[in-house]
C-alpha cells in the first residue's frame, strides 16, 4: 500500500431548481433590506413648504393652506389671531417677516406654528445682518419687487434712500400693484391716482408696511446700499437696468422700454 494517502473528492451539493429559486429569493430579500430598511428606520419623509422670495403674505397664507390641506382662508384667519413676535410698528401684520425658505411640516403643524416659525427665522436673519429697523424691511420689500436681479438690489435701495432724502415721491409701480392686489408691468395714469397709502405716486414717503417678504439679498442691500447719486431707474430688458441721476437720460431710457413693450419685448 502506498505511503501517500489518496484524497477522494466527494461531489458538492447539487443546486436543484428548487434551491436555485430559494437562493434568488434570499438574494432579493437582502437587496430589499439594504435599500428599504434604512428608509423604514428613518420613518416617512417629512412634508415641506417652500416659500420663494418676494411672495406677499396672502400668497404665503394660500400656500400654507395647501400644504396643511386646510380650507382656503384658514391661515389668513389664524394670522389675525396669532400672537407673532413682530415689531410694534407692524401692528400685528406679518408682511415682510414671513421669511422665504423651505420649512419642514411636522404632523402636528398648524397655521399658527408655521407662521411663528417663519417670523422667528426672519428675526434670526435680521439679527445676523444687524438689521433692527422696520423701515429697512419696508425698503427691502420694495427692492425685492423692483430689482431685476440681485446685482441691482443695492442700487435700487440707494435710489429709494436718495429720493426720500430729497423729499421726492418714490413713484414705485410695485407699491401700486400691492395696493391693487396685482402684478403687472403696465401702470396707467389712472393707477397713479389710486387713493391708497401704498400709492407712492400720490403720497410721499414709504408705504405703511412692507409690500412682500424679502429675501436675504434684498435685506442686505437695504441695510447697506452702495454710495451713488442715482434717482431714477428702469429695466429696459432683462439684465439691463439703467440707473441715472439725469432725468432727461431717464426719459430716454423709459422711451426705449416703452418701444420694446410695444414691439413685444420684455422689460420690467
Amino acid at each position: 500500500m502506498s505511503d501517500v494517502q489518496r484524497t477522494v473528492r466527494r461531489p458538492g451539493p447539487r443546486l436543484t431548481p428548487g434551491r436555485l429559486v430559494l437562493v434568488a429569493v434570499l438574494a432579493a430579500l437582502v437587496v430589499l433590506a439594504v435599500l428599504v430598511l434604512p428608509r423604514l428606520l428613518r420613518g416617512p419623509e417629512r412634508a415641506k413648504l417652500t416659500l420663494p422670495e418676494g411672495q406677499r403674505a396672502a400668497q404665503v397664507y394660500a400656500a400654507t393652506d395647501r400644504a396643511l390641506h386646510l380650507p382656503a382662508g384658514s391661515t389668513a384667519k389664524a394670522a389675525k389671531a396669532a400672537h407673532l413676535p413682530l415689531p410694534a410698528e407692524a401692528k400685528g401684520n406679518p408682511e415682510g417677516y414671513l421669511f422665504p425658505a423651505t420649512y419642514p411640516i411636522d404632523p402636528d403643524a398648524t397655521p399658527a406654528s408655521l407662521l411663528s416659525y417663519m417670523v422667528k427665522t426672519a428675526d434670526q436673519r435680521l439679527a445676523d445682518d444687524r438689521i433692527t429697523s422696520y423701515r429697512t424691511v419696508v425698503i427691502a420689500s420694495i427692492v425685492q419687487a423692483e430689482a431685476d436681479r440681485p446685482a441691482d438690489m443695492g442700487k435700487v435701495a440707494r435710489v429709494v434712500e436718495n429720493r426720500l432724502a430729497r423729499h421726492m415721491p418714490l413713484q414705485m409701480d410695485s407699491t401700486i400693484n400691492y395696493a391693487l392686489g396685482r402684478s403687472t408691468l403696465n401702470t396707467s395714469h389712472a393707477d397713479t391716482r389710486t387713493k391708497s397709502p401704498y400709492n407712492t405716486y400720490r403720497y410721499q414717503g414709504l408705504p405703511p408696511t412692507p409690500i412682500d417678504n424679502p429675501g436675504a439679498d434684498a435685506l442686505k442691500a437695504a441695510g447697506a446700499p452702495p454710495a451713488g447719486d442715482w434717482l431714477y431707474f428702469v429695466t429696459v430688458k432683462p439684465g439691463d437696468t439703467r440707473f441715472t441721476a439725469d432725468y432727461r437720460e431717464h426719459l430716454r431710457n423709459v422711451q426705449e422700454f416703452n418701444d420694446r413693450q410695444k414691439g413685444g419685448g420684455a422689460g420690467a
